[in-house]
């Protein structure tokens, strides 16, 4: 039958301020999840690429530290390592995307490239979280990249590949990427037990706001306001899986892939610019009972060079330790508005709401006492 594929786990830059190691910790534990998610599904190697010095991994996969001699090359990391593992085909995902995936998806993605000729699986086509190519070397037919995620793009363009995708669910659109993730995680009975042992302790996290927005996803009288990169799969998914009225703002899709020269350009930004800091969450609060907001937006439309740590730490609504002095103010007018309001990136929009969903129906059928179906 041949060696199995490989799979390339990406786990660099992670920070050293106090939220990015919350995330990065939590990041590690989701990434030896993978590993042995995809083992079960017939991948024969897992290789954790990594710049992290103090980084040993727990068994379930490799170690492959960047020793930095050279300027970076994120196309030159992996083709050196697909070139090293000589599998059939390869997969390349963050140390964190998709950490609720199964053995039987990876499996899933193990059978879509067999046999097919030139073909690639994604999980999204335009802002790919994993992608999976055969044979391996098609790769070498791809110009430079930064990003691993414009690869499936890149793959078909350049390289000639089919390309899959797979059907969108809770497992194939969560990321864990930011602290909103995690908290999404600590409420979700879905999470892996060696991911929840990595989570921060309960007062770390600001979970009243989602155990707030949780109920009124199942209450036919309530209303969100969802506002960011929301993509159609999340509507639908919104649309059909909970009971609330749902207003969507949908804008800056792709914003992490843009094409270069692009501005972000939100009307939730322009909002923001005409009422002001001040008065913008009281806006947001008038128009729903609960609000989740993709910041990231914001950050872009507004030019601001917050950094990461700053981003973190807003998402935790922690205002007092965010330096950024307009991210700082715009954090404790969000934390302080009338309604609850969720912040975070993407995975917040879609594959978050998404699990968040789930769970609030789990809790909502318990306090009436219907049993969750078998299985």
């Amino acid at each position: 039958m041949g060696k199995g594929p490989a799979l390339i786990l990406l786990h660099g830059s992670a920070g050293t301020g106090e939220a990015e190691r919350l995330v990065a910790r939590a990041r590690l534990a989701a990434a030896g999840v993978s590993a042995t998610a995809a083992r079960a599904g017939g991948f024969a190697d897992v290789v954790l690429a990594t710049d992290e010095p103090s980084v040993d991994g727990d068994g379930s996969y490799e170690v492959d530290q960047d020793e930095r001699g050279a300027p970076f090359s994120l196309r030159e990391r992996v083709l050196g390592l697909v070139e090293r593992l000589e599998s059939e085909a390869v997969a390349v995902m963050g140390a964190g995307a998709l950490p609720l995936l199964s053995g039987d998806d990876f499996a899933a993605v193990r059978a879509a490239l067999k046999g097919r000729g030139d073909v690639a699986v994604t999980n999204n086509f335009y802002s790919a979280d994993l992608t999976a190519w055969s044979p391996a070397g098609a790769l070498s037919r791809v110009g430079a990249f930064e990003r691993d995620n414009v690869l499936p793009r890149r793959l078909r363009d350049e390289a000639g590949c089919e390309v899959t995708v797979l059907p969108r669910s809770v497992r194939t659109a969560f990321d864990l990427d930011t602290p909103a993730d995690l908290a999404v995680l600590a409420l979700s009975e879905a999470t892996p037990a060696a991911i929840r042992q990595a989570l921060p302790p309960e007062g770390s996290l600001p979970l009243a706001p989602y155990r707030a927005i949780m109920p009124l996803l199942c209450d036919p009288d309530a209303e969100i306001l969802v506002a960011g990169r929301v993509g159609s799969a999340t509507w639908a998914h919104l649309e059909r899986e909970t009971a609330c009225r749902v207003r969507v703002v949908s804008e800056e899709r792709g914003l992490a892939s843009a094409r270069e020269g692009h501005a972000a350009r939100s009307l939730v930004g322009r909002l923001l610019e005409e009422v002001g800091i001040e008065r913008f969450a009281g806006e947001l609060a008038s128009l729903a009972d609960g609000v989740v907001l993709d910041t990231r937006v914001l950050l872009a439309h507004a030019g601001s060079r917050a950094g990461r740590e700053d981003r973190f730490q807003s998402d935790l609504l922690t205002p007092g330790k965010v330096a950024d002095a307009w991210l700082r103010d715009l954090t404790a007018a969000l934390a302080a508005a009338k309604a609850p309001v969720l912040a975070g990136g993407h995975t917040l929009l879609s594959g978050g709401l998404m699990a968040l969903a789930d769970q609030a129906w789990l809790e909502n059928d318990r306090r009436l006492g219907i049993e969750p179906p078998a299985g």
